[in-house]
């Protein structure tokens, strides 16, 4: 008759026993918690030159599938699309004025351009005149050599005048450019902030409301809430590929290798298992502050989708070692 041969091992959730000549598969206990592998979570967007909390308008039920763009909620915007009414009228006022300026500096170049060429015919003139000088009287000859000396500095000046002009006008039409070009920057902003009030689902997948504290309660956000920006909307994850994030005692560690196996166990359906493999853990084991149990932080990918398979739902896992 074959005899079995037992060895005595202290009984630990790893303990590996040898039945015959075979040793037997190890098998760890752990507990965990589902997570979606692809998961984004959407936050209360943050409106540039805006504080103060913003008003929920419309909000997706929660566990509603989406596709990726797709509205999933919506604040006030009666604020933001009157500011945007404002800069755009200030932004087509301000490109009024820059036609009637160019407009008005075109006529007094024309202005300017007209007295210059009056100053150089006058010029030319004076310039003929002098040169009678010899068939003149000298107080003729001396009063031509006044007038051609007054129309070159007339035109002298009228050029030195037309220079300081044109600089002053560039520099004002400058000014109204840079005020059109800050406003339309505004004009941008208010579009952005506007855009940015109706939240799009960023992946394709469900919607899964975030709990927060509001009325003395930790709940689901509801429309009309008034809420902070930048706090935790809500999360769209992805049903199809799920995942146990799982804690593992130090000496159990071994058995998180390539090719492990575990078979998942919801608290909540107890009666329904799946199964998952191994997929990645920490490097080396960490402690709570004041502790000196030490763990393993682990991965590991259900190998199915199943509609009860939800994030945050705790679950029991048997992890078993390669053979």
């Amino acid at each position: 008759m074959r005899t079995l041969a037992y060895l005595v091992v202290p009984l630990t959730a790893a303990a590996m026993l040898l039945v015959g000549d075979q040793p037997a598969r190890r098998t760890v206990r752990a507990t965990g918690v589902i997570r979606a592998v692809h998961s984004v979570t959407v936050l209360v967007p943050r409106i540039a030159g805006l504080g103060g909390n913003l008003t929920l308008a419309t909000l997706i039920r929660n566990g509603t599938s989406v596709a990726q763009g797709d509205p999933i909620a919506s604040f006030d915007r009666t604020n933001e699309l009157k500011l945007l009414d404002d800069s755009r009228s200030r932004l087509d006022d301000l490109d009024h004025q820059i036609e009637t300026k160019k407009a008005e500096q075109t006529s007094n170049a024309e202005g300017r351009e007209s007295a210059l060429q009056q100053a150089e015919s006058d010029l030319k003139k004076a310039a003929i005149e002098s040169r009678k000088g010899p068939v003149l009287s000298e107080i003729e000859r001396q009063k031509n050599e006044v007038k051609l000396a007054d129309a070159r500095e007339h035109v002298a000046s009228l050029e030195r005048s037309n220079r300081y002009h044109e600089d002053a006008e560039k520099a004002e039409l400058r000014g109204l450019e840079l005020q059109r070009d800050r406003q339309q920057r505004y004009v941008t902003r208010q579009i952005k902030n506007s855009e940015l009030l109706l939240v799009r689902a960023p992946i394709r997948g469900m919607a899964a409301l975030e709990n927060m504290w509001r009325n003395n309660s930790v709940g689901h956000p509801q429309e009309g809430d008034q809420l902070w920006p930048g706090s935790p909307l809500l999360k769209v994850f992805d049903p199809s590929e799920m995942e146990i994030e799982l804690t593992v005692g130090e000496p159990d560690g071994a058995v998180l290798v390539k090719g492990a196996t575990a078979t998942v166990h919801l608290d909540a359906f107890p009666e329904i298992a799946f199964h998952a493999h191994f997929a990645s853990a920490s490097p080396a084991a960490t402690a709570a502050l004041g502790t000196p149990v030490k763990t393993f932080s682990a991965l590991f990918v259900l190998d199915q989708s199943d509609p009860h398979l939800m994030p945050d739902l705790s679950a029991a896992v048997d992890i078993e070692a390669p053979q």
